[in-house]
């Protein structure tokens, strides 16, 4: 296996080792969203099942905010992470709870209002229909503080290889939503409110289990009050808006969709929809995992200006993720009909009908969607705000608006569901297209579809990429570097030093983190020439292992023991170790 090769099948290990929490964390939003479907459609009523549908926009609305504060904390962060810039990552990551917290309070004020005061009329103007709305309401107000905060913390959790704690929160929210939809519809007969207030308490319960850990010893990032600038909320706001602008324009979209279902198919066509979204938010909490998981790596990555990285993740996701996905969604066109009857089991009404076929239209936009997430995002990162907002702008309002609105009327209910179809090939085409007209050519590779900038990281002439699987090739390699480095017109010490270091560093690892467990291991080096300074990294999927503690350790020991890494410390100008993500990541610069 070459480096190139064996750099992508690390990526790909990593990003699915990271996948499952992330999807779960998703699958959150998605089951509460399907418990409550199935409890307003089965306990209370057909008109609960609508006030879900209504209250979606208003949903999605706070999905696309808590986006912004999320997306725009974790890339900042990341590139802090990245760069190794400690101080600035935990002002951040305190910056951005207050700032949810704050947001959250202020929605839940006027959630709260619009119930009690009866201000809904902007929603509907049924008048069966607002005081179920009402009621529902009044219980998610009651959420929206762990809403926000709860959201916030899984990406910070993974950075420190704690994705578990998000995994447990995950489990005991879900557990206590059901029970709680049991007690309060079923048994306290609390109808609408009933079901908003279980997973208002139940996201009190996911916060909780989650936040603690940041109040440990064991976490490196802390919640510092008052040492942080305000000034910087406009920084996350405008680095997370590009990328959950999407989002956002999605809110706006579901005002227009529920107005056309409303206007052409009434009140059953609006249940239908909404109640075939309700089971795809479950499939949908698989490309969102993916693109939670691929947002952190790809922030890191443009923080370390690691080209090879970057590529990698996209590799991953069109040979993984993309190919996954189209055979769940095979699954679900071929089960549309069973998956309708978990709302509506009478399989001859026209409810049931609805639904039946617009979950056998609505997956096939998720591939699609995929590959626009990852461009948005990785446009996000990289400051592209014009190619992100347009495409954001036609993924989430224009498109599927103006296909519903042309198909609408000849295909019903139907017609909505294929507009989100010609929305995912319109917005791919952009993306092929933008980078046509950046680059003056059609692209020819992944650099070109991503359009990074030549002068990002450092030349492919000035590095090299090499892997190591065994304590046989580490002299081979180390020899390698040496002549490297000469090359490059380093002076004979220093390409020594070079040399010298990745032995017993990466000779190290070999030695003592490839028999920790039973697992493949191998460790990838990049050494650069850079402003004439050598730049090693040194990169393994081992257990965590900082050279500095045992230097620190080992301080007033023997000698002779742990020689290799003193003199390496001794004779290097600048140590860095970070376990990123469950990557031991060690930069040296000589």
């Amino acid at each position: 296996m070459n480096t190139k090769q064996n750099s992508t099948r690390i990526i790909r290990k990593l990003m699915f080792r990271l996948l499952p929490v992330q999807i779960l964390l998703a699958l959150v939003g998605a089951i509460n969203g399907i418990v409550s479907g199935y409890f307003a459609s089965n306990y209370v009523g057909i008109d609960a099942m609508s006030a879900v549908a209504l209250y979606s926009p208003l949903g999605m609305l706070l999905v696309a905010i808590y986006t912004i504060l999320a997306g725009g904390c974790v890339i900042i962060c990341g590139k802090y992470l990245g760069s190794n810039q400690q101080e600035k990552l935990q002002e951040v990551f305190s910056l951005g709870l207050m700032l949810s917290m704050a947001i959250s309070i202020l929605f839940a004020a006027a959630f709260a209002g619009m119930s009690l005061f009866d201000l809904t009329g902007i929603f509907t103007k049924d008048a069966v229909l607002r005081p179920i709305f009402n009621r529902y309401l009044l219980g998610q107000a009651i959420g929206l503080i762990p809403l926000f905060l709860g959201n916030q913390l899984p990406a910070f959790l993974s950075m420190e290889n704690r994705g578990n704690r998000t995994m447990l929160a995950s489990l005991v929210y879900i557990l206590v939503n059901i029970i709680l939809n049991y007690v309060f519809v079923q048994v306290l007969r609390l109808e609408e409110f009933g079901l908003s207030l279980a997973s208002s308490l139940g996201l009190w319960i996911f916060l909780l289990v989650q936040i603690q850990y940041f109040f440990s010893r064991k976490s490196l990032l802390k919640i510092r009050m008052g040492r942080f600038s305000w000034k910087r909320c406009s920084e996350i706001v405008r680095i997370g808006f590009s990328g959950a602008a999407s989002t956002l324009y999605q809110t706006v979209r579901g005002f227009i969709v529920n107005g056309l279902l409303t206007a052409y198919t009434g009140s059953i066509g609006l249940s239908a929809f909404g109640s075939a979204n309700n089971i795809m938010s479950f499939f949908w909490a698989i490309p969102g995992g993916m693109l939670a998981v691929s947002r952190l790596l790809i922030s890191v990555s443009v923080g370390e200006e690691d080209r090879q990285t970057l590529c990698d993740i996209f590799k991953v996701m069109f040979a993984c993720y993309i190919p996954l996905m189209l055979a769940i969604d095979a699954l679900i066109i071929v089960f549309a009909g069973p998956l309708a009857s978990i709302y509506f089991k009478d399989t001859a009404s026209l409810v049931h009908i609805w639904m039946a076929s617009c979950l056998r239209i609505l997956p096939l936009c998720m591939g699609f969607s995929i590959m626009m997430m990852h461009f948005a995002c990785y446009g996000q990162a990289s400051n592209k705000q014009v190619y992100v907002n347009v495409l954001s702008l036609l993924d989430g309002v224009v498109c599927v608006g103006l296909f519903s609105w042309l198909l609408i009327g000849r295909m019903g209910i139907q017609g909505v569901a294929w507009a989100n179809v010609l929305n995912g090939v319109v917005t791919t085409l952009y993306i092929i297209f933008y980078a046509c007209f950046m680059k003056k050519r059609f692209p020819r590779s992944l650099d070109d579809l991503l359009m990074i900038p030549e002068d990002f990281g450092v030349a492919e002439e000035e590095r090299i990429d090499l892997n190591l699987s065994s304590m046989d090739e580490v002299v081979k390699v180390a020899q390698q570097i040496q002549n490297f480095c000469k090359d490059k017109g380093i002076d004979d010490r220093r390409a020594y030093l070079a040399g010298l270091a990745m032995e017993e560093m990466a000779g190290n690892v070999i030695e003592h983190g490839f028999h920790k467990d039973n697992k493949k291991h191998s460790v990838d080096i990049r050494v650069a020439h850079k402003e004439d300074d050598i730049i090693l990294r040194i990169k393994d999927d081992c257990v965590a292992f900082d050279p500095q503690e045992r230097n620190k350790i080992t301080a007033g020991d023997d000698l002779v023991k742990n020689i290799g890494i003193r003199m390496i410390y001794q004779m290097s100008d600048d140590i860095n170790y970070q376990n990123i993500l469950g990557l031991n990541v060690l930069t040296i610069r000589i």
